[in-house]
């Protein structure tokens, strides 16, 4: 495919992505004007920033989440890899929810307290991942990433269980609004903080892709073409982290995006250079994560539950057509 295609979809998704803003702005009980949003005095101006704040989360969280798993698959080359199947999002929800229930009890200012919760979910992922790396060449196999995952997703549920039975009934109603994927409860505090660390995840990514592009190749050439494996590794691993724990910290777990959108931007345009990849991922996934918001103001489900109705299915197709 030449670029004149991809610059066709990339036209046509962006069309999408500005569509499904402009719905999501205007889904609601209380229908909005335009003065609402621009006005800051105007009678439903604080119902429009709760809806700009759910945009935003939605945008940030779609460009952040396919980015993490794109990132992942492209080093482990391996398209099940991704922050929710390796359990990265898990150990981030048992960081978020180890301050959630020790917390209570310290009163800080909402800018810091969003600060820490993000800090906690980050050193999660961050542990989790320096670990998954150590044992990395034992993982290149599907089945053993899948076992992996499920493993460590399941010690950390084991874990939340146990503080879920001696937390106090506030702390108890915090995490579980939480792990729900409140995205309507997303602060702007909350989202300054969210999109300077996503800016610091993009920032490293951007500086991987192009040593991906010779790690693609095997270590060997990718040696004598200059590429610092070991730098590459760092920047995949807080790269990755950064991007898919800060969603987690303040949207909850949003489940399976991290592996569907990269399949999807492969399905859509491909072959393709790994700066269009990067480019359609998060263009796709912004398209993605605000449709699904829409669905969930209409449904009344949590966001998360519906990217795991949406997620599981492709997820095993992907697998049953790798096993033919």
């Amino acid at each position: 495919m030449n670029n004149k295609t991809f610059k066709t979809i990339l036209i046509f998704l962006f069309s999408l992505v500005v569509i499904t803003i402009l719905i999501n702005l205007n889904i609601g009980f209380i229908k909005l004007g335009l003065a609402d949003f621009i006005d800051g005095n105007a009678q439903n101006s604080q119902i429009a920033e709760l809806r700009m704040n759910r945009v935003l989360a939605m945008f940030l969280a779609g460009v952040s989440i396919p980015t993490s798993g794109f990132l992942l698959q492209e080093y482990f080359q391996n398209p099940l890899a991704g922050p929710s199947v390796l359990g990265i999002t898990s150990v981030a929800s048992l960081s978020v929810a180890f301050y959630i229930f020790f917390s209570q009890d310290f009163t800080l200012p909402e800018f810091l307290q969003n600060g820490f919760i993000s800090i906690s979910a980050i050193f999660g992922s961050l542990l989790l991942m320096t670990i998954l790396l150590i044992f990395s060449r034992k993982f290149q196999d599907k089945s053993y990433l899948i076992i992996f995952g499920f493993l460590v997703s399941a010690l950390a549920g084991a874990v939340v269980s146990i503080l879920q039975l001696y937390a106090e009934n506030q702390s108890l109603k915090n995490y579980i609004l939480w792990s729900f994927g409140a995205n309507n409860q997303v602060t702007r505090n909350q989202l300054w903080v969210l999109f300077i660390v996503v800016l610091v995840g993009l920032f490293l990514s951007f500086k991987s892709i192009k040593p991906l592009i010779g790690n693609s190749l095997g270590n060997q050439y990718a040696k004598s073409l200059g590429v610092n494996l070991e730098q590459l590794k760092y920047f995949v691993i807080i790269a990755s982290s950064l991007l898919s724990a800060s969603v987690t910290a303040f949207l909850g777990p949003i489940l399976f995006i991290g592996i569907v959108v990269p399949h999807f931007s492969r399905m859509i345009y491909s072959p393709a250079k790994l700066w269009q990849q990067w480019i359609l991922n998060m263009i796709l996934g912004v398209f993605i994560m605000e449709f699904f918001s829409i669905i969930s103001e209409i449904s009344q489900f949590p966001i998360n539950v519906i990217t795991s109705l949406f997620g599981v299915p492709v997820i095993l197709m992907m697998i049953l057509k790798n096993k033919q």
